[in-house]
This record gives structure tokens, sequence and C-alpha cells, in this order.
């Protein structure tokens, strides 16, 4: 059989070839690529909600209330209302762009487990001394108070321990003599100056954290 009986090689069958695994490689990118965008890879991460470094936070059994602070960005105490930088709150009350607080500001609740975190206690020195309503009685009270979260709560009272002195004054002189000589009134007026000093360090800082208030002295007169 001459040379010119054997059967010829296609041309271009190694190029067709080439150009299929070329195809299947770019196919098989995309849906790779398609996959990754699908599962989000690609796509920008929704951040949650951010937290404000100026909220206090709890305080674990055993822990320092101000070494707690210290770690969460506190730099120190601020100054007393009446001073430079009066208004703030205790060390910094700039609130970071993208955090809200309410207008009210927030109650910072009482923990689940109390005995699982450390309660920091901090006594107002000056008594509060006002007359009764309707007699000519006055009273005299020396109070304290409680609070699970950080050191952060008690320089606020400290800051703004003259708005908290005022309010607290113009209540006592609305009580009469009469409820304040029963345990019960006692309680109500534990409860109602705790509600004052939320609520002030709500309008002053964002942020309450008083758990409890306590009488270390009541006088009667």
């Amino acid at each position: 059989m001459s040379d010119d009986a054997k059967p010829k090689k296609k041309k271009g069958g190694g190029m067709k070839m080439i150009l299929l695994i070329v195809i299947a490689m770019v196919v098989g990118g995309a849906g790779a690529a398609g996959g990754l965008y699908a599962a989000g890879f690609f796509s920008h991460k929704e951040e949650g909600p951010k937290e404000d470094p100026n909220k206090p936070v709890l305080v674990l059994a055993g822990e320092s209330a101000e070494e707690v602070a210290k770690a969460h960005g506190f730099s120190g105490g601020g100054e007393k209302e009446g001073g430079h930088g009066g208004g703030g709150g205790g060390g910094s009350s700039h609130v970071p762009s993208g955090i809200h607080i309410p207008a009210k500001g927030i109650d910072l609740p009482t923990p689940a487990n109390p005995a699982a975190y450390q309660a920091t206690y901090f006594q107002l020195q000056t008594p509060f001394t006002s007359n009764m309503s309707d007699t000519d009685a006055f009273a005299q009270i020396s109070i304290a108070i409680s609070t699970y979260y950080d050191i952060r709560v008690v320089e606020a009272i400290k800051t703004h321990e003259m708005a908290i002195r005022s309010q607290v004054l113009m209540m006592l002189a609305e009580q009469p003599v009469e409820t304040l000589s029963t345990p019960e009134g006692k309680r109500a007026l534990q409860g109602k100056i705790k509600t004052i000093i939320n609520d002030i360090l709500k309008q002053k800082t964002g942020y309450g954290g008083v758990d409890n208030v306590y009488f270390t002295n009541f006088v009667i007169q």
C-alpha cells in the first residue's frame, strides 16, 4: 500500500481540544465566582448596632469597678457642675456617630443574678435638710447609693450632684411628716430618690445605673 492510501490526520483537532478546555475553565470560574457572590463573599458585610463606649457596663463579682471602666475607655472623673466642662457626663459625654440614645436616656437594668456581680457603694457626703409640708418640722437625711455597673455611674453622680440635690430637696419639701414617720413612707421615699437620681443621670449622660438608695441617717424634728 502506498503512502497516499494512509488516512490523513484532521487538522485543527488539537486547537479544538484546547478551546474546549479554556471554555470549561471560564465557565467553571464564573460558576465559582457566582457561588461566592451568592454566599456574600463579595457583598458589603452589614455591621451590627454600635455599642456606645460611654455606656457603663456590669462589673463581675471580684472585679474592680474602676479597672472595668478603664478597660472600656474611661479616663478619669469629670468635674462637678459649675466648673469647666460641668455639662458633661462622668468622664466623657461625647456620643460617637452612628449611635442613637433616646432623648429620655436609657435605664440600665438590675442583673437577673445580682450575686454574680460586684456592687459598688457611694455615700453622698452632705446631708439633705428640708422643711416638711404644712408643718414647722424639718427632715435631715443622709443617703448612699449602690450600682452593679462600673465607676462611671458614681462619677456621673459626683459630676451632677448639684442637680440631684436640687431635685431631691424640692421633692422632700413636699412630703408630709406623717408619711415619713412610717417604714412604708421611708421605703417610698427611697424609691422616689432613686428615680430622681436615675432620671438626672439619663438626662445628663444618657444612662441610669443606680440600683438602690440607702438611708445612712434619718432625722425628723
